[in-house]
């Protein structure tokens, strides 16, 4: 499908279009305005129900023309080499339903991201199962829904697959240099090279299909060179593979791509411009080339919106020095968890003061040092620690860009606080 047709087909409809053939719900809408717009009607219907409960709950602005742009910016840049969404990093159900309908595939880690993905594109080919450690039910599952492309990294995994989906198509993890990565998942996962040959040959005696092998830089890498240095290492697999009478067909190059947010320091232009060269160089052009982005395509694609719940003045006996605490609706339990599990810097900035809407304005009035905390009742439950905002008061709103990834997905309901819903706009007209 051509990328006109993508734009008519899947993004610019109107409200009530159907979209995508399973609505999630029938309340859902996706609007065509700009995120400005859209959270100013949503603070603005807030206002006219100021009697209804919950009323002033967080919500999120998920914009599915950034993730759309994401998508053309990715064949752009990385022609050859086939995104398969990293379904943990943000699997809201419009994103996944858009993501399917431009014919992505998708990296799934658990029977339930398996069946969310099934039940939206229904083609288990388009599914790679890339958890090396996995649950012996969730195998049999796999199994029965057709869903043959999964990873290894130990012999121990080789003996229950064999035991449990014998014609499975096998890609091999390896290990990598993720030393300067956010999230070091070679903590974890990843075969070292000096296993390599073990695990191959075992895989030979239990007379499983090898396919191709995969790697992971780590979430949030800050070194583009990492991942031509693991490119280096997969040519190396697969030239032993080859030795031992292997025909391996796939690469995995895995994630850790950073989204459109990053501007400064690594960015997808810089990792494209050594990963793309490094593929080409050291794989013929037979060889499928795949990915596992995840934040990539979600971080810029979504805002979350805080009300100020609570004021605490922390310091009093000259105006100039006086330092806030602010209680918002919203917090580490919850949508940012990001900042605990994924390493994240968080950034408040000022969307409503008063009955003046702030939105993407320079704010002019006087700063005071400040921290935001979320509103359970536990002390790790803080924002940040150091910002500088205007005076707030009890009633006004902040609002974080850049929360698309490793945010909702993770969030608890802790003391009872709810998880902020979603309102979906498409920026891409």
């Amino acid at each position: 499908m051509h990328t006109e047709q993508l734009e008519t087909v899947v993004l610019n409809q109107p409200c009530d279009a159907k979209v995508f053939k399973n609505p999630p719900s029938p309340e859902l809408c996706v609007y065509n305005r700009p995120v400005r717009d859209i959270i100013k009607q949503k603070l603005d219907a807030i206002t006219a129900s100021k009697w209804e409960t919950d009323q002033e709950n967080a919500f999120f602005v998920g914009d599915l023309g950034e993730v759309y742009r994401q998508h053309l910016r990715w064949q752009a840049l990385l022609p050859r080499i086939q995104p398969f969404f990293a379904v943990k990093s943000n699997p809201d159900p419009m994103v996944v339903k858009l993501l399917a309908s431009l014919g992505l595939g998708f990296d799934c880690a658990s029977k339930s991201e398996i069946q969310q993905v099934l039940d939206v594109c229904g083609d288990p080919t388009r599914i790679i199962y890339a958890n090396p450690c996995k649950q012996a039910s969730f195998i049999r599952y796999a199994a029965q829904q057709n869903v043959a492309k999964m990873t290894f990294d130990n012999a121990e995994e080789l003996h229950k697959i064999k035991m449990l989906y014998p014609n499975a198509e096998l890609v091999l993890r390896i290990l990598t240099d993720d030393s300067k990565s956010l999230c070091q998942l070679g903590l974890k996962f990843g075969a070292p090279l000096d296993t390599v040959e073990h695990l191959l040959q075992t895989a030979k005696d239990l007379e499983l299909n090898v396919i191709g092998v995969s790697f992971h830089v780590g979430s949030g890498c800050l070194d583009e060179h990492a991942f031509s240095d693991a490119v280096l290492r997969a040519r190396r697999v697969f030239d032993q593979g080859q030795a031992m009478g292997f025909n391996f067909t796939l690469l995995d190059v895995g994630g850790g791509f950073p989204g459109a947010d990053i501007q400064d320091g690594i960015t997808f232009e810089k990792v494209a411009a050594v990963l793309g060269p490094a593929v080409d160089q050291l794989f013929p052009p037979e060889v499928r080339v795949i990915a596992e982005p995840g934040r990539y395509f979600v971080s810029s694609a979504f805002t979350i919106c805080t009300h100020v719940i609570g004021r605490r003045t922390v310091q009093t006996e000259v105006d100039e020095n006086a330092s806030y605490m602010y209680y918002v609706n919203d917090g580490m339990y919850g949508s940012f968890n990001c900042i605990l599990f994924d390493h994240q810097v968080v950034q408040p900035k000022v969307l409503r003061k008063g009955d003046t809407y702030m939105y993407g304005e320079k704010v002019e009035s006087p700063e005071f040092t400040c921290s935001v905390w979320g509103p359970t009742c536990d002390s790790i439950d803080c924002l940040t620690n150091a910002s500088r905002l205007p005076l707030l008061e009890e009633g006004d709103w902040m609002y974080w860009e850049n929360m698309g990834a490793y945010t909702i997905c993770a969030a608890s309901q802790f003391n009872g606080f709810k998880k902020s819903d979603v309102v979906y706009t498409n920026t891409y007209c």
